[in-house]
């Protein structure tokens, strides 16, 4: 399985987003450097580079969304944040059982995730509206998960989702809008629609 394992904090600071949205609680140091402007292709480039590091995806898979996205009903771009914003890894770090991405995606990955009381360990598979998801009542009691809500306690639910702290559950209650993308406000998707129709 492929990896992205560069420097987050060097990587925000070039993409120029901050690491909160991430889930980080570290700071970008800001240098002063001598970057040359930006051919158009360029800012499309990195918006799109922007998007596949928020979410931890990679070009083949991102590539995917986008086709996908691109025949769904609507703008493709907000669909192709909209099929983002449903898989597995992103929608149990949304209700706060990962501090960040990516240790969503292992607790997706080791079996501590239940949809509907099912098993599901893949971390892109799409949640629907209405389904459950739940930490397994087997792990429930494990020191992590008291660990991260800790943390994650302030981290305010998007209102499409609803979660039970106290049961570490969650369900899908409507498809994410892209206004509710709070988060994502400095996201130019049509930037990345245009780079794809090229």
């Amino acid at each position: 399985m492929a990896r992205d394992m560069g420097p987050i904090i060097k990587r925000c600071r070039y993409l120029g987003i901050e690491p909160s949205v991430l889930g980080s609680s570290k700071k970008v140091g800001h240098r002063k450097r001598n970057m040359r402007k930006l051919s158009e292709y360029g800012i499309q480039l990195k918006e799109k580079q922007k998007v596949k590091f928020i979410y931890g995806v990679l070009e083949k898979q991102f590539r995917n969304y986008y086709k996908k996205a691109e025949k769904m009903h609507g703008i493709a771009g907000e669909n192709l944040l909209m099929l983002l914003e449903l898989r597995l890894d992103n929608v149990v770090y949304r209700l706060g059982y990962g501090r960040t991405r990516k240790e969503a995606r292992q607790i997706v990955r080791h079996n501590l995730v239940t949809i509907n009381g099912n098993k599901a360990n893949i971390p892109s598979q799409q949640v629907k509206v209405g389904d459950v998801i739940e930490i397994k009542e087997t792990k429930k009691d494990l020191q992590r998960f008291k660990d991260v809500l800790d943390v994650t306690a302030s981290r305010i639910v998007p209102e499409w989702l609803t979660a039970d702290h106290d049961n570490l559950k969650g369900s899908v209650q409507t498809l994410p809008k892209r206004e509710q993308l709070v988060d994502l406000n400095d996201i130019n998707e049509t930037l990345i629609v245009e780079l794809y129709s090229k």
